[in-house]
């Protein structure tokens, strides 16, 4: 297999990519989106989701009229940074302050509403100044840009598959690796060495749990120098994009000794959860309604939710919408949902946190690894 990361299905993937960009734009009353894509792990992927281009360094654009071509736009800076040739827009620009350009250009262009993909977590500030002092109104399109890009097509679910192939075989690389005395960070390097392998280049941001005695404490942290003792519970959390750069996400528990009895229990409401799913992530349901369903059987037991539940999924990490509380947008079919509910006891000692990446079908939800859920014994322990 090449590792050598394409786009998933060439110019007419994103020529259809285009097309439901521009239909939400023109639904809004815009002249055009700009969207921002930053280096920073795992928002990138806008700018890749409509370019084909994989930021190296910095951060890229995409301006995206609601008729007429689109444009790529770059820092001058970073020129020389990154493989150009990758992407499917022809019009290229580097520009001192990009900001600046893409106001002169809405103003050549006579543009007076301009959609804006990724003003809170994305845009540099000098591009927001130089837009904000620009001829255009800045319209929030974050929320209609993820829901337009939902609904994934046949290309990008297959590259969905793929990923989670790849992070199915970081979990195998960890429990092989297991032995006295290796450390938490050795062992994430084994599922990094296997992800690096396949392909992910640095689309991997991964984190873990730990504790002693078979229970895992809520703090999501990086690996320590720590060596893993006996007894004690890694769940380390995988969070990978492959070659068409779709994110998926997925961890199960490891425990080289007996998982503690809250442990145990939190454990027999997971799968319960998990069974839930498998009905409640259909199309037409809600975020909300899907979240309060698989929270049952976590809420009757009386622990704490601590991270969110739940979140589309794709070329960016996290996407709209969430899947909690209040959140009333309406899931569609083909779309891909990433669920994480992170249990936590009374006392706060003890967490469970199952990744799934699920597809949300008519008939309810399919996750893409079929890995059971369970606590792992590493697949060789000394005693």
């Amino acid at each position: 297999m090449s590792t050598q990361p394409t786009t998933p299905a060439g110019t007419g993937e994103h020529d259809r990519r285009h097309e439901r960009i521009r239909e939400a734009v023109r639904a809004a009353g815009l002249d055009a989106v700009v969207v921002a894509g930053s280096e920073y792990t795992g928002f990138d992927g806008a700018v890749f989701y409509l370019s084909g281009f994989r930021i190296l360094h910095r951060y890229a654009y995409v301006l995206l009229p609601a008729d007429g071509e689109p444009t790529s736009i770059f820092p001058g800076e970073a020129r020389w940074v990154g493989d150009h040739s990758e992407g499917v827009i022809e019009d290229r620009v580097f520009a001192d302050v990009p900001g600046a350009w893409i106001a002169e250009h809405a103003r050549e262009r006579g543009w007076r509403r301009l959609g804006l993909y990724g003003a809170d977590y994305v845009l540099p500030v000098r591009d927001w100044r130089a837009l904000e002092a620009g001829p255009a109104e800045l319209v929030p399109f974050d929320e209609e840009f993820d829901l337009a890009r939902a609904v994934k097509s046949a290309a990008e679910l297959e590259s969905v598959r793929e990923s989670m192939h790849i992070n199915e075989a970081g979990l195998r690389a960890v429990l092989a690796a297991w032995a006295p005395g290796r450390t938490e960070m050795e062992l994430m390097a084994a599922a990094e060495e296997a992800f690096i392998a396949r392909g992910t280049g640095r689309l991997t941001m991964n984190m873990v749990l730990t504790g002693p005695a078979g229970a895992a404490y809520p703090e999501m942290r990086h690996p320590k120098p720590r060596p893993v003792e006996r007894g004690d519970m890694l769940l380390y959390g995988l969070e990978v994009a492959g070659h068409g750069g779709h994110w998926v996400e997925f961890s199960r528990p490891i425990c080289d000794g007996e998982p503690s009895a809250e442990t145990l229990r939190m454990l027999d409401a997971y799968r319960a959860y998990h069974r839930i799913a498998r009905t409640a992530l259909r199309a037409g349901a809600t975020a909300h309604e899907v979240h309060r369903a698989v929270s049952e059987p976590f809420r009757d037991a009386g622990w704490n939710l601590g991270h969110v539940t739940g979140h589309s999924i794709g070329m960016t990490m996290i996407e709209h919408p969430r899947v909690g509380e209040g959140i009333d947008v309406e899931l569609r079919e083909d779309m891909v949902v990433s669920m994480h509910p992170h249990v936590i006891s009374t006392d706060e000692r003890t967490c469970l946190y199952f990744q799934d990446t699920w597809h949300v079908t008519a008939g309810g939800g399919v996750p893409f690894s079929d890995v059971p859920v369970e606590v792992f014994a590493p697949d060789a322990v000394t005693a």
